[in-house]
C-alpha cells in the first residue's frame, strides 16, 4: 500500500502488550468489509504506555483507539481528557482523537458487560465476587452498582477494597454469592488448563459464572460452572457490544 493512499483513509487501532490475537482487529477489519468502508485498523503493541505518544505522532489519519491489558488504567495520566463515566471507573478503554488531536478516554466495557449480563439475571441475583482488580474489573464493578448488584472482590494480595484472598473462599463463601466474574486472564490460550482457584463445588444451577476471555469461547472456569449446572457466559458478547459502542463514539460529530 502506497503512502498516498494510506494517507487518504482513517486508520483505527488497539494498544495493549502482546496482542498478536486480538478480537477487535478482526472484529473491525470484518466491519470494515462488510460495510465497504476504506479503514484499517491496526494492533499498536507497546511495551510502556509512553509509545503511544509517537504513535499518535507517526500514524497519519489515527481517529480512534481501544485500550486493552494492561494499560487501561496507565493511559489515563497522557491523555488530555475523560468523560464522566470514564473518570468515575477509573478505567479506559476507548479513545477518541478529535480533529485538533486531543485524545479523550471512554469506557465502553461498562455498557458491554452491562448489557450481555442483563438478559441472565433473576430475582435472586443479588450479589457478585469479582475476582482480579485490573482495569476490566473496575468497568465491571460499575456496571454491577447500576444494577444494583452487591460486588466483593478477590485477590491474590491483600489491597484496598479487596475484601477477599483466594486462600480465604470458602464454599458458603461461594454459596452466598449467585454470580461470580472472572476479570483475570487466568485461562487464557494458550493456557487453557488453568483456571482461578476457587471452591468450585459450592457452585449451583443458582449461579452465574461470567468469564471476560472469549480465547477460549469455553475456558475451564466456564467448563468447571457447566458440569455444576451454572449459567455460563463468556466475553464474546460483551466484546462486540462495547467494539460498537467504541464505533459510535469516534464518529460522534
Amino acid at each position: 500500500m502506497d503512502n498516498a493512499q494510506d494517507n487518504t483513509k482513517h486508520k483505527y487501532g488497539l494498544v495493549g502488550r502482546n496482542i498478536s490475537y486480538s478480537f477487535s482487529r478482526g472484529y473491525f477489519a470484518d466491519k470494515f468489509k462488510k460495510e465497504n468502508l476504506p479503514y484499517a485498523y491496526e494492533n499498536f503493541d507497546l511495551t510502556t504506555i509512553e509509545e503511544l505518544d509517537s504513535i499518535i505522532k507517526n500514524t497519519p489519519n489515527l481517529k480512534g483507539l481501544n485500550v486493552t491489558i494492561p494499560y487501561k488504567e496507565d493511559v489515563i495520566p497522557i491523555i488530555d481528557g475523560l468523560n464522566k463515566r470514564a473518570r468515575k471507573i477509573g478505567a479506559v478503554n476507548t479513545i477518541r482523537i478529535t480533529r485538533y488531536q486531543k485524545l479523550i478516554g471512554y469506557n465502553t466495557d461498562y455498557y458491554g458487560f452491562k448489557n450481555s449480563l442483563k438478559p441472565h439475571l433473576n430475582k435472586h441475583h443479588k450479589r457478585a465476587l469479582i475476582l482480579g482488580t485490573g482495569g476490566a474489573s473496575k468497568a465491571v464493578a460499575y456496571a454491577l452498582k447500576k444494577l444494583k448488584i452487591q460486588y466483593d472482590y478477590v485477590s491474590r494480595t491483600e489491597k484496598e477494597g479487596v475484601k477477599f484472598l483466594y486462600t480465604d473462599l470458602t464454599e458458603d463463601i461461594i454459596s452466598s454469592y449467585n454470580i461470580i466474574i472472572n476479570c483475570t486472564p487466568i485461562g487464557t490460550f494458550p493456557d487453557v488448563n488453568q483456571c482461578p482457584d476457587i471452591p468450585y463445588d459450592a457452585i449451583t444451577e443458582k449461579h452465574i459464572l461470567y468469564d471476560l476471555i472469549y480465547n477460549p469461547e469455553q475456558t475451564k472456569f466456564l467448563s468447571c460452572g457447566d458440569i455444576k449446572g451454572a449459567t455460563t457466559i463468556n466475553g464474546l458478547e460483551m466484546l462486540k457490544l462495547q467494539a460498537e459502542k467504541s464505533w459510535k463514539i469516534w464518529n460522534k460529530s
